[in-house]
C-alpha cells in the first residue's frame, strides 16, 4: 500500500532542506563550519515540546579525513533513483567510518532506500539509530510512524508492540514539526508545504494505528486531517477514512472518502469503488450512527 518514488519525495522533502541548512549534506560545505547533526533544533521557547536532548556540533564529532570526505561525496552525489548503488555506498561508508559526523544523513536516506525494495525490517534498522541520533528528525518519524502499521499483515504476535512504536513515532512527529524553525533560504510556502507533508504521513499513520485497535472514532479525526492537509492526499488515508466511517457507521462519510480514493488513479481504485458501493448498501439497510 506504500507509494514509491513519489511517496519518497514527500517524505524527505522536510528532513533534506532543513539538513541543508544546517550545511550537513551538502557537498560543498563537507568538513568545515558549524551546524546541528540532523535536524536544527527548535527554538527554546519549545524546549518542553522537544526531546530532552543537547545538539551535537559537528565540530563535537570525529575530525574528518580527505578520503572520508570523498566516501561521502561519492554517497551524497549518487541518484537517489539508483536506490541499490545508494544502499551500497551507504552501507559501506558506514561500515568504514562508524563514528562518521554525517552518520544522521546517512542513517535517513538508507531509511527511505530501504522502504523503497519493501525492507521495512531494514528500513526499521536504520530509522531507529537516526532518531536515537538526531530526535527531532520528523521525517523519520513520520515514516516509521506511517510505515509500520501498513506493514502489519494478518494478527503476527508483535502486532501490539508495532503499534504502539507506530503511535509513538507519529505523535512525536505532530509535537515537534510544528515548533521547527524556518531555515532563511526557504519561502514560507515551501517549508509549510514541507511540514504539511510530514504532518499527513504522522496523521494518516496514527489513524491506521487507531483503525487496527477498532477505535474507528479516534482514527476518523486523524485520517481527516491527513487528507486535508496533504498537498498531494494519499489515495490509501481516504481509503482508511472510508473504512472508518463505515466501522463507525457514518456511510454517507464513508461513501465520500472512497469516492475521493477512486478518483485518484492507482492500484488502489478497484478497492475503493468496491468500498464505496459496499457503504452505500449498508446505507440503504442500516441506520447511519450520530456524530
Amino acid at each position: 500500500m506504500i507509494r514509491g518514488r513519489k511517496f519518497f519525495l514527500k517524505a524527505v522533502t522536510i528532513a533534506g532542506l532543513l539538513m541543508a541548512a544546517n550545511g550537513i549534506v551538502a557537498a560543498q560545505g563537507m568538513g568545515g563550519g558549524q551546524g546541528t547533526q540532523g535536524q536544527t533544533p527548535p527554538p527554546a521557547a519549545d524546549k518542553s515540546k522537544t526531546p530532552d536532548v543537547a545538539p551535537l556540533t559537528l565540530d563535537a564529532l570525529a575530525p574528518v579525513s580527505a578520503e572520508e570526505e570523498a566516501a561521502y561525496k561519492a554517497f551524497h552525489d549518487a541518484p537517489m533513483s539508483d536506490t541499490n548503488k545508494k544502499i551500497e555506498l551507504g552501507e559501506a561508508f558506514l561500515q568504514k567510518y562508524p563514528q562518521s559526523r554525517y552518520k544522521s544523513p546517512v542513517y535517513s536516506v538508507l531509511t527511505f532506500e530501504y522502504l523503497q525494495l519493501g525492507q521495512v525490517q531494514k528500513m526499521e534498522q536504520y530509522g531507529e539509530m537516526e532518531i536515537a541520533l538526531t530526535p527531532n528528525d520528523v521525517s523519520t518519524l513520520a515514516l516509521l510512524g506511517q510505515t509500520l502499521p501498513r506493514s502489519l499483515h494478518g494478527n503476527p504476535p508483535d502486532a501490539d508492540k508495532v503499534l504502539a512504536r507506530a503511535e509513538q513515532y507519529s505523535k512525536q512527529a505532530i509535537e515537534i514539526t510544528p515548533t521547527l524553525p524556518k531555515p532563511p533560504e526557504m519561502t514560507d510556502q515551501q517549508f509549510e508545504q514541507g511540514k504539511n507533508q510530514t504532518l499527513a504521513m504522522a496523521h494518516g499513520g496514527l489513524g491506521l494505528v487507531f483503525i487496527l485497535r477498532g477505535k474507528y472514532a479516534e482514527a476518523i479525526p486523524e485520517l481527516e486531517t491527513s487528507v486535508k492537509i496533504d498537498p498531494a492526499p494519499d489515495p490509501v488515508n481516504y481509503y482508511l477514512l472510508g473504512l472508518a466511517n463505515k466501522n463507525a457507521s457514518h456511510f454517507d462519510d464513508a461513501v465520500t472518502a472512497f469516492n475521493k480514493c477512486a478518483a485518484i488513479a492507482g492500484p488502489m481504485q478497484p478497492r475503493c469503488k468496491n468500498g464505496a458501493e459496499d457503504a452505500k448498501k449498508l446505507s440503504a439497510t442500516q441506520l447511519s450512527a450520530p456524530k
